[in-house]
């Protein structure tokens, strides 16, 4: 090509390219003509270079906020959901993360986010609120139990999530109690000021039971001896009053578990249940209940022993205190009971975090297994911190008084456990539960006592008749923990037609905080005996008491009595005995009584 014809060629190029709207591509494609057309590719090239880079859009500046639909919630709260704010700049991204915000509160069942003009506007339309929740067509389960499974409440706000869980949880309940054909229909009726009712309708269906449960693979058990093991029953018409024939899949996953137990309890070790299988039967009404079971071999106890990692705890030292011994068969029950056997002997003797493993090696020869109680190191631990909750009426001083530790003392376990006994035999608390925690020191542990409080008041009416004082009433109040002090009190009134009495006791539990029980009786008598003795008595007076502990087991009650008789309107056909005692007379004496009790709890004893 002539330097002519070169020249005529670029000018051509050179003015094709940057008027067309095809600059980007078309520079490309010259880029391969450069060595023919240098001046022509240097322009494209500074061409290219000047074009700025792809930047994401930044959005609108917002300089105000605006909320429109809100009925009940502050257009602060809504504010306070918004990712951005007044100066920000309102990209996409955050407009999606605010809307994602507002939806998760659950308070809106519509939002819509727009900015014009630098004005964001929020507009919501609120979830309405629950103002009561009933059920419908229930017979089998009562409303309490359903009020108490459900999440929805009056005044809650309501969302169809809601609604989904609950109805899932009402058919969950159902099921337990063996009714898989129930049905619930939730219905929503709307009200005034964005109001609705929630109804379930339920449809609960003939109860779903167990016609047969049956097993495979048991050699050495016949089925009515599993069948003893487990909590599933099969149904019959005398079981009325049970539920443990209905099918209840979480009931069927716990016999497994019994029936693993068993089996190892009676030294199957290779025990398994290969399926639990429950099948409908053709009528639909009941279940038909299959375990497949692989039995294995039944071992005996070879060799066992402790073995201690702690420094200063020779295992050998323990080994009378094991359950399991030698050519026993095994058991797997007795190895978890001298587990914690162990560990409270550790924990008396201030190894409270103690680790014991048992370590089983099995000969499938000899159909042995060899057994370790393997102890791993834990620190001695001291009492740090002993920390009360859940006591909103009782004060601290009556709980922690019935604690047999004390901040700074040696961890014991078997005191823990005491003290937790102790604190349920005062009757003030529902629940009470002791569990230890890790201290700020390495060597600390603290106890959490946590209690939760119960009624312990009562009140007492009653009425009767009796052939010598006719129609007779008797009132009487009492408060066991006065004033959360532990301290009772207790004031009581009879009236019949012959008799009234009054009568006041009261008794601390710590007088002068110590282990002395010390109580008042007042008490006033009035007694008509006209009509068979011909006289007339009224009786007042007063007992001091005083109770101390002489062991563990053996409580000594002194108590001294003074009382003064008043008989008059003495008729003189009243017997010479009853004259002889007309008029008043003071009497006091002494009494003792000693208590002996080694029952393990004052309101649930199972031994002593």
């Amino acid at each position: 090509m002539t330097m002519i014809s070169q020249q005529k060629l670029c000018a051509r190029l050179k003015s094709s390219v940057f008027s067309s709207g095809l600059f980007l591509v078309l520079s490309v494609l010259i880029l391969g003509l450069l060595p023919a057309c240098p001046a022509l590719g240097q322009e494209v090239a500074e061409s290219l270079l000047s074009v700025p880079a792809y930047q994401e859009p930044q959005g609108e500046e917002v300089r105000e906020i605006l909320i429109e639909g809100t009925q009940r919630i502050d257009d602060a709260a809504v504010v306070s959901y918004l990712t951005f704010g007044v100066g920000d700049m309102a990209t996409s991204d955050k407009v999606k993360a605010s809307l994602k915000e507002l939806f998760a509160t659950g308070l809106f069942v519509d939002i819509n986010l727009a900015v014009q003009d630098g004005v964001l506007t929020v507009q919501v339309v609120e979830n309405p609120i629950i103002s009561s929740v009933s059920f419908e067509g229930m017979d089998m389960i009562n409303q309490d139990d359903l009020e108490k499974e459900v999440q929805l409440k009056p005044r809650l706000v309501y969302t169809l999530p809601k609604v989904q869980k609950d109805v899932q949880r009402i058919l969950d309940l159902y099921r337990r109690s063996g009714h898989f054909a129930a049905t619930v229909d939730p219905q929503v009726v709307t009200l005034d000021q964005n109001r609705v009712d929630v109804v379930f309708k339920i449809v609960e269906g003939k109860h779903t039971g167990v016609r047969r449960i049956q097993f495979i693979g048991n050699n050495h058990f016949d089925d009515d001896i599993l069948r003893g093991q487990i909590h599933t029953q099969e149904s019959a018409w005398w079981k009325f009053f049970s539920s443990s024939d209905f099918y209840d899949p979480d009931r069927v996953s716990y016999d497994r578990e019994l029936l693993r137990r068993f089996y190892l309890d009676q030294g199957y070790v290779d025990f398994r249940i290969v399926s639990s299988v429950a099948e409908m039967a053709p009528d639909k009404e009941d279940f038909f209940l299959t375990f497949t079971l692989e039995e294995g071999n039944r071992y005996k106890f070879g060799k066992i022993s402790v073995e201690s990692e702690i420094k200063g705890l020779e295992g050998q030292d323990l080994q009378p205190e094991l359950l399991t011994l030698f050519d026993t068969w095994y058991n797997g029950g007795k190895i978890e009971n001298t587990v914690a056997k162990l560990t409270a002997i550790l924990g008396d003797r201030q190894y409270a975090f103690v680790n014991i493993v048992p370590e089983t090696e099995k000969d499938k020869e000899q159909k042995i297994v060899d057994l370790t109680y393997r102890i791993k190191p834990g620190e001695r631990v001291h009492i740090g911190r002993i920390d009360i909750t859940g006591n909103t009426r009782t004060i601290d001083k009556v709980i922690r008084r019935e604690i047999l530790v004390a901040e700074g003392d040696p961890y014991s376990i078997s005191k823990i456990k005491q003290s937790e006994q102790r604190i349920k035999d005062l009757g003030y608390f529902e629940t009470v539960k002791i569990t230890p925690a890790q201290g700020v020191q390495t060597d600390r542990s603290d106890v959490k006592v946590e209690v939760k409080e119960k009624a312990t008041g009562d009140i007492s009416l009653g009425a009767g008749f009796s052939s010598t004082d006719g129609v007779l009433g008797d009132f009487s109040i009492r408060e066991r923990n006065f004033l959360g002090k532990g301290q009772d009190v207790r004031f009581g009134a009879m009236l019949s037609g012959n008799t009234k009495q009054l009568d006041f006791s009261f008794t601390e539990p710590y007088f002068l905080d110590r282990d002395l029980s010390a109580g008042i009786d007042l008490f006033h008598v009035r007694t008509d005996q006209q009509e068979e003795s011909n006289y007339d008595e009224v009786t007042t007076g007063f007992s001091l008491r005083l109770g101390y502990p002489l062991s563990e087991a053996l409580r000594q009650v002194v108590s001294y009595t003074l009382r003064r008789d008043k008989i008059s309107d003495v008729s003189f056909t009243a017997s010479r005995f009853v004259r002889d005692q007309e008029g008043e007379s003071t009497s006091s004496f002494v009494s003792q009584e000693l208590v002996y009790d080694k029952r393990n709890s004052r309101l649930e004893p199972t031994e002593g």
